[in-house]
């Protein structure tokens, strides 16, 4: 690891909060690769568990950025992104590592085919400490995979790696979202550009531990409405690709709208159905 090159090739972008133990065994899965020519940059986001000492004592081979409170994952990933150096950016999700090899073959990729600004990898998935084989709706795939971004997040942000010109294309990470970010991040790209997909299993992916953020926020469906609302009237989106996305709203607003009614909550459950009236959607 080159830790105060002007330009490494790789930035790697560790946002934390309070995840002291996971996140020293991300950083350790990070300086273990067998690609040297990259930085380290671990985004504390108001940590309260003592994570910047730690970090802070690691002997220099990580750059600490510390946010003055809690800002959410999205703020943590752009912060790394407007202080990182490389030409390609990788994240690390704290409560994820990576298997050796996963920057030297991801960096060969993206010097080999330019007509790419990201690629993605395959995961291993291990819930409460045992290994399960993922859905197939989690299924992979490549090229022009928008249709298939638009049920739900197929790609792990520690699977990528793009390139910076991606963020002057797209934008950064909305901050406005608590969860499903990396949904509306994926849905901005891939309905501009085809993403390539490396059929290596190059990332652990833990869960089912208290903190996970996609458990800790009922009905993620709610904000990947907000990012499908984003898309058709910030895009201009073809119609074909129009249709997808009032398709897949359509579900969406009708699985939120019957559980919210079902829960007896008349005004969001009205709410959705008014937003599907909103699109010319018929309910």
């Amino acid at each position: 690891m080159i830790l105060y090159k002007v330009k490494p090739k790789v930035s790697v972008i560790i946002p934390t909060y309070n995840r002291l133990p996971m996140v020293q065994e991300a950083v350790e899965s990070v300086l273990a690769q067998d690609f040297e020519d990259f930085e380290l940059i671990v985004v504390d986001d108001g940590s309260t568990d003592g994570t910047a000492e730690v970090i802070r004592k690691d002997g220099g081979r990580v750059r600490l950025i510390e946010h003055a409170h809690n800002r959410g994952v999205s703020a943590a990933r752009n912060t790394g992104i407007l202080h990182s150096r490389g030409k390609y950016i990788a994240f690390l999700d704290s409560d994820d590592l990576w298997v050796k090899g996963k920057l030297r073959i991801q960096v060969h990729f993206l010097d080999e085919n330019p007509q790419y600004l990201l690629c993605y990898t395959d995961e291993i998935w291990i819930r409460r400490g045992k290994r399960v084989n993922p859905m197939k709706k989690h299924s992979k795939y490549s090229g022009w995979i928008f249709e298939k971004c638009l049920p739900l997040c197929i790609i792990s942000p520690s699977s990528a790696m793009m390139r910076r010109a991606l963020f002057q294309k797209v934008g950064l990470f909305d901050e406005a979202l608590p969860v499903c970010e990396d949904y509306d991040f994926w849905l901005r790209v891939s309905v501009r550009f085809p993403i390539f997909f490396i059929n290596k299993k190059l990332i652990i992916k833990r869960g089912g531990h208290p903190d996970q953020l996609s458990h800790r926020s009922w009905g993620n469906d709610r904000y990947r409405v907000i990012a499908l609302e984003k898309l058709l009237s910030e895009y201009p989106l073809k119609e074909q690709e129009r249709e997808m996305v009032l398709s897949e709203m359509k579900r969406k607003c009708q699985i939120l709208s019957k559980g919210f009614l079902k829960r007896g909550n008349q005004l969001d459950g009205r709410y959705y159905q008014e937003v599907m009236r909103r699109y010319g959607i018929e309910i």
